[in-house]
């Protein structure tokens, strides 16, 4: 059992740190198997015959063996950050606990015991060295026995999270080196869900794998197990992280091939270019080594790309947020979003310290490039069978209790989150809209959660809320000239008509507001805002 004194002096950032050191590995391996590709790729230009074969097959097999490394760094790594996470909580809790206790005048001694006696250490923050006797007098005496049991029960909570932590990943990481000892994949498992099988159903068929068989798929299947609702984040992330790395290579590659072949081809290379560009963006934000770490549990490059990112695991997490952002959000966009989810998240650890919280950004959808397309629902219908999927598979594969799941949607986002809730239902405890142009309905009683859990803001002075529904632009040429920030002089009826139905955060729409300053159609999520402490509180519950 972890010990109080142990826990206090705990350090959370030494165990992310070893956990970049294992992923930090992955460059230099990364860079052999660059170098073996090369140089089989100018083996095949000069040599020929039985030798060449044979060298190109080992070189072949060299560079699937530190294939197989990268999945087995994730891993450890994952499990490091993880163990740090959940430190964090427990430390949390613990520092929460002695506080009380202070404020109280519980007696808190070194082994972590309450009691009604004076001149016992209550920890580094009651001005005390440790392992010394708190100077000042107590006021336990007065204290009821209630009061000291309640004490001694938050402590015990504490030091039983940190100590089930350790104790899961050492078994995590005792297994992972039996695995590179032993064998890390075997053979593939003998089927798999069918395509449509239900995330409940992936994730049973998931729980009857072994551990070995899940690496197998992990790293011979990626396509099909990344993107898979119903598959644990951690998987998905190993998985998105090689498919990443094989996007990455697949352009590289194409890169040389244009240069080598066609000089003269400026315009495709800086195609490539700026490809190559959006994909390192997102993989230097994976590679933060900041808490909380990230997961890529969804990544598609085609066209403007998709991805979805999870700030801390949501199969652990107690509160998990699933932000959908607006119009013209793409896949380079995905840092810049992924900022407003983490704030989100931040707020909600510096309200909450002692719970786990994980911010999902989902960019699984087309959003709309031009005004044009965000005057039509027709992207987001489309898109509500996939984050209702995406929700069911957070729901599924959760350990433990189940987690209290929050959807938010900015601008064409609460579109995409309203037509989901409407169309298909979605696995949340709580609905929240900002900057809405409208949700699809008229009525919070319509989107399938009591209309108390359901929420909205719009600030004072977002244009969203002062453009005509499209009906009644309709023949106006403006509509398909100007941008959203030009269409403020288009001022509708004060009637709570939005584009996309009744206005969610007028009270006549049924559901509850939180306030907004000042801060136009993105400032949501500004530090100064309290709409940030209000979606904080909404995820929380509070």
């Amino acid at each position: 059992m972890i010990g109080y004194a142990q826990l206090w002096t705990a350090s959370p950032g030494d165990w992310d740190a070893a956990g970049v050191a294992w992923r930090g590995v992955d460059a230099p391996v990364g860079r052999r198997r660059a170098g073996l590709a090369d140089r089989a790729a100018a083996l095949r230009t000069g040599w020929r015959g039985t030798a060449a074969t044979a060298a190109d097959v080992r070189l072949d097999g060299l560079r699937a063996e530190l294939t197989t490394i990268l999945p087995a760094l994730v891993e450890t790594e994952q499990a490091l950050a993880e163990f740090a996470g959940r430190l964090r909580v427990a430390k949390a809790r613990l520092a929460e606990a002695v506080a009380v206790a202070d404020r109280t005048g519980v007696a808190v001694d070194r082994h972590g015991g309450a009691r009604a006696a004076p001149q016992a250490w209550r920890g580094p923050e009651s001005g005390a060295l440790p392992g010394r006797p708190d100077p000042r007098p107590s006021a336990a005496a007065t204290v009821s026995p209630a009061t000291v049991g309640q004490t001694a029960a938050a402590l015990r909570e504490a030091l039983t999270l940190a100590d089930t932590a350790d104790r899961e990943a050492a078994a995590r990481l005792a297994e992972l080196a039996g695995a590179a000892r032993t064998g890390w994949v075997e053979q593939p498992p003998p089927g798999r869900p069918a395509h449509d099988a239900t995330p409940a159903r992936v994730r049973a068929w998931w729980a009857g794998l072994t551990p070995a068989q899940r690496r197998w798929l992990v790293l011979h299947e990626p396509a099909r197990t990344g993107p898979r609702d119903g598959v644990p984040a951690a998987a998905r992330d190993q998985a998105n992280r090689l498919l990443l790395a094989g996007h990455r290579e697949a352009l590289l590659a194409e890169r040389r091939s244009l240069a080598a072949r066609r000089p003269g081809e400026r315009a495709a290379l800086r195609r490539i270019d700026r490809a190559l560009a959006v994909l390192d963006r997102l993989a230097g934000r994976l590679a933060s080594t900041g808490a909380p770490r990230a997961y890529l549990l969804g990544l598609d490059p085609a066209g403007d790309g998709r991805a979805i990112v999870a700030l801390g695991n949501p199969d652990r997490a107690a509160r998990v947020l699933t932000y959908v952002p607006g119009m013209t959000s793409d896949l380079a966009d995905v840092p810049g979003e992924l900022g407003r989810a983490a704030r989100v998240q931040a707020r909600c650890t510096a309200i909450a310290p002692g719970e786990e919280t994980s911010a999902v950004l989902w960019l699984d959808y087309d959003a709309p490039d031009f005004l044009p397309e965000a005057s039509s629902p027709a992207q987001a219908r489309d898109a509500g069978s996939a984050l209702h999927r995406f929700q069911e598979g957070l729901r599924a594969t959760h350990d433990g209790p189940a987690a209290r799941q929050t959807v938010l949607g900015h601008s064409y986002g609460s579109l995409v989150v309203g037509s989901a809730a409407r169309d298909h239902g979605l696995a949340a405890d709580a609905l929240a809209f900002v900057g809405s142009p409208g949700v699809g309905v008229d009525r919070a009683d319509a989107l399938g959660l009591p209309p108390d859990r359901v929420w909205a803001s719009t600030a004072g002075d977002d244009v969203i809320a002062l453009v005509e529904p499209p009906r009644e632009l309709a023949g106006r040429a403006v509509l398909a000239t100007s941008p959203l920030a030009s269409a403020a002089w288009l001022l509708r009826p004060d009637d709570h008509q939005l584009w996309f139905g009744h206005d969610p955060s007028d009270p006549g729409f049924g559901g509850r507001t939180f306030p907004s300053g000042r801060y136009g159609h993105t400032g949501y999520w500004e530090p100064g805002n309290p709409a940030l402490d209000g979606m904080a509180r909404i995820v929380l519950g509070r």
